[in-house]
């Protein structure tokens, strides 16, 4: 006898058998019922609820109804809100949500208006924070130096300019002027001395202003020695002063029993030296014996004094009245290029029409140097107001009224002294 079903020996399938669980009757694989093989209808036994959850046992097969939640109708009257709250209700339309919030009442428990009694602030000192540092290199240093000092070197303001008190300085400063020159050149030489001192004095005031520490007696002993030798001994005076200034500096800051910056003490020191002592030291050579005789040096320095005036004073008043584009405006707003050229038409005129009644000065040798002011004049300016601005000063000093410091003063003129110096020997005047 033949069977279909799958015996012991055969391959497993894979397949579930079907058992209805509303059919208490025994079911056999592969058999059907009678009823259903007679065609009577077989009545479908109704589902089985579970009282607790009323919903149809997981076992059966999907209604494909939405179950609804019921309301809690029989909710009792209670004091506690939390129990007042309806129960959720299924909502599928607007109108569900329209109804709904009709008759939701939210309740909200009254609101606590009993005072907190105030806490007193109590300060509490936090201990400081220790942030371990490392040691700054010189270029971070030197970084954070200009930065403070930039800061804080703002410590003198100028005044304004009074243009009248400035000319009546002037004028008085020019006749002074010629009557020293009038006395011969010992007298000219005290003059020159004794600004080039001050003005080497002034200088190294402004820099402990700004917080620096220079050698201030060395630059001025140098400056002074140095100006008396060059008037005494010529050109070969300036190495040997140059030499004995350098070695003193260091000895200066080899001594000095403070821990200070020794780079920037000495770097100034010897920059104000080379400034003032050694570009001003030209004028002394120019006036010495030794190298122009028969007082023909007198003539020269009065002809360079009167150039760099003329260009000053020229780029000024066309500068304040006709200046319009900047010269140089990271170093300074009051220079422009319409007061460069007015400087430089006013020297060129003053130059070709006095300086020929001067002598040893040609019409030729006062173009020229008319010229040469014109160029140098205004990059000693420029410089000096280089110098102001590292400073974060407006004028170096307040000894002339109108005009600001004695270096304010001198800054174009001692540009000028030794491009005149050489410039006379190469044109042979005098």
């Amino acid at each position: 006898m033949k069977f279909d079903e799958p015996t012991s020996d055969d391959l497993p399938t894979g397949e579930i058998p079907v058992v209805r669980p509303a059919d208490p009757r025994v079911t056999i694989n592969g058999a059907e019922v009678a009823a259903e093989a007679a065609g009577i209808p077989v009545p479908t036994p109704p589902p089985v609820v579970n009282p607790d959850t009323q919903l149809p046992h997981w076992t059966e097969e999907p209604t494909g109804q939405i179950p609804s939640v019921l309301q809690r109708d029989d909710v009792a009257a209670s004091d506690d809100p939390l129990e007042q709250i309806p129960a959720p209700v299924w909502r599928e339309g607007e109108v569900d949500y329209t109804v709904h919030d009709e008759t939701f009442t939210q309740v909200i428990a009254p609101p606590d208006t009993s005072e907190v009694p105030a806490v007193e602030a109590v300060d509490v000192e936090e201990p400081p924070v220790v942030v371990p540092t490392r040691a700054m290199t010189r270029a971070e240093r030197l970084r954070h130096a200009d930065q403070k000092l930039l800061r804080h070197r703002s410590t003198r303001p100028a005044p304004e300019k009074d243009v009248r008190k400035a000319t009546v300085t002037g004028v008085i400063a020019a006749l002074a002027l010629v009557a020293i020159f009038q006395m011969g050149a010992i007298a000219v030489a005290v003059l020159v001395t004794a600004a080039l001192a001050a003005a080497v004095a002034e200088l190294f005031a402004a820099y402990r202003m700004a917080g620096t520490r220079p050698a201030t007696l060395v630059g001025v002993a140098g400056t002074v020695i140095l100006a008396i030798a060059a008037y005494n001994r010529g050109e070969t005076a300036l190495g040997l002063v140059i030499v004995i200034v350098v070695t003193a500096t260091f000895l200066w800051f080899l001594a000095t029993p403070a821990r200070i910056d020794m780079l920037d003490g000495a770097s100034l020191t010897l920059m104000g030296f080379l400034w003032i002592g050694v570009l001003g030291s030209f004028a002394m050579l120019t006036i010495s014996p030794v190298n122009f005789k028969d007082g023909h040096g007198l003539g020269i320095l009065f002809g360079a004094l009167v150039a760099a005036v003329a260009n000053d004073t020229g780029a000024l008043f066309v500068g304040k009245s006709l200046g319009r584009r900047k010269l140089a405006p990271t170093v300074s707003h009051n220079k422009t290029v319409e007061g460069l050229i007015g400087g430089s038409i006013v020297t060129l005129l003053v130059c070709a029409i006095f300086l020929p009644f001067l002598h040893p000065w040609s019409v030729g040798g006062a173009v020229v140097l008319a010229i040469v002011t014109s160029i140098v004049g205004p990059l000693g300016d420029l410089f000096e107001s280089l110098v102001k601005r590292s400073l974060g000063i407006k004028d170096m000093g307040a000894i002339l009224p109108g005009h600001g410091g004695l270096v304010d003063r001198v800054d174009g003129i001692l540009f000028v002294l030794p491009a005149t110096y050489y410039l006379a020997h190469i044109l042979n005047i005098g």
